[in-house]
């Protein structure tokens, strides 16, 4: 399915943005509800399911944080995410150096945070049962734990030298996280240790690091403005603006030297990128100027480039129930791509003959037809 994604000419994202789009979220539960959230500050909330049971729908929105809201955004919004345990809350970042926890229900804040900084990036874990603490990247070098239970940021994570632009959790253990920076590196800690970091991530594996110091133990050649585990949490991608992806076994910290090729990347802030999830191989897919590029991730094929947008894309999320993905653009548009399983066919054929519809070679054999059956 994932290779078979296009545009989908049948279903629209109901267009409300007026600026561009920079962040996406769908809510885990049960993968119905998606957040976006734009650089003029406004936060819109969609219903991704087709009630009408047309072949030709919109996706609603169902309500917006507008520019008259009292207390939207004053600046660009950067992150939006989905409480991971239910609907009824959710979390915005911005430009304008807050993070605020939303009452989906009232759209009215319940918290708001506030840094010395724009914040670029914020995360809560989607698996932590024993923690409440949204992780923050500023432009400060420090990583800011804010903890939803006491309201609190008291903890803060030392070691990198500039903004730090990604931040994302572990979806295998709960209190290690992966943070990305402006000064080329990515650091993974245990947020329960007092110094922290586990590990800086080196793209030279360790080897380079004895002949000059400086160099050692950088993730990219620029400032590293993306981050994403595999769903099993085993591997880690990394994105830079030195137009390199790297896919990193989080473990070991090694860099597996899967090569994908030149990954352009102009971004000055930060690239959110999206990984498939239950497909084998599993797949990256990544914003690349107006397009998508989609990876294999393990071998570092690029499979094929989504085309749709006018203007570049800020930020892809992938809907795993049934391997759908979003994408939001400078242009306002949010778009839709879904797979298309089969080719269009005359009507008097399929009418006669369900078996001879023409089909992908790659699903031959994988399921059957329930037509005969019915």
């Amino acid at each position: 399915r994932v290779l078979s994604l296009e545009l989908n000419k049948d279903r629209d994202v109901e267009r409300i943005h007026g600026s561009g789009v920079n962040t996406l979220d769908i809510e885990p539960v049960e993968g119905r509800y998606m957040l976006s959230g734009g650089s003029d500050g406004v936060i819109v909330l969609y219903d991704l399911e087709n009630l009408s049971r047309k072949t030709s729908y919109t996706c609603k929105a169902l309500c917006s944080v507008g520019r008259s809201h009292p207390d939207v955004h004053r600046f660009s919004v950067e992150t939006v995410q989905w409480y991971p345990h239910d609907t009824g809350m959710f979390t915005s970042s911005s430009f304008d150096k807050t993070l605020k926890i939303w009452d989906t229900n009232t759209l009215q804040p319940a918290d708001v945070f506030h840094f010395e900084g724009t914040v670029y990036s914020h995360h809560m874990s989607p698996v932590a049962t024993k923690h409440c603490l949204i992780a923050v990247g500023t432009r400060s070098p420090k990583v800011q734990l804010c903890d939803l239970k006491s309201g609190s940021c008291s903890h803060i994570l030392q070691g990198h030298r500039q903004e730090v632009l990604a931040v994302s959790w572990s979806p295998r253990h709960e209190y290690v996280l992966a943070t990305a920076s402006a000064d080329s590196r990515v650091n993974l800690w245990d947020v329960r240790r007092a110094s922290g970091c586990l590990t800086t991530l080196d793209q030279h594996n360790g080897e380079k690091s004895k002949a000059s110091s400086e160099a050692a133990n950088t993730a990219h050649n620029g400032r590293v403005n993306g981050l994403c585990y595999t769903n099993d949490g085993l591997h880690l991608l990394t994105v830079g603006t030195d137009d390199r992806m790297r896919l990193w076994n989080s473990s070991t910290g090694e860099n597996t030297l899967v090569n994908y090729g030149k990954v352009c990347n102009e971004s000055r802030k930060g690239l959110k990128f999206a990984v498939s999830c239950g497909c084998n191989p599993e797949f990256a897919f990544v914003p690349y100027g107006s397009t998508i590029a989609i990876y294999t991730i393990f071998t570092g094929e690029l499979i094929t480039m989504l085309r749709g947008h006018y203007s570049n894309i800020d930020c892809c999320v992938f809907q795993p129930n049934f391997q759908e993905l979003y994408s939001g653009s400078k242009d306002c548009n949010i778009l839709a791509w879904i797979p298309s399983l089969r080719d269009p066919v005359p009507d008097d054929i399929s009418e006669k003959s369900p078996s001879q519809q023409p089909l992908n070679p790659a699903y031959e054999d994988a399921w059957s037809s329930s037509d005969e059956e019915g």
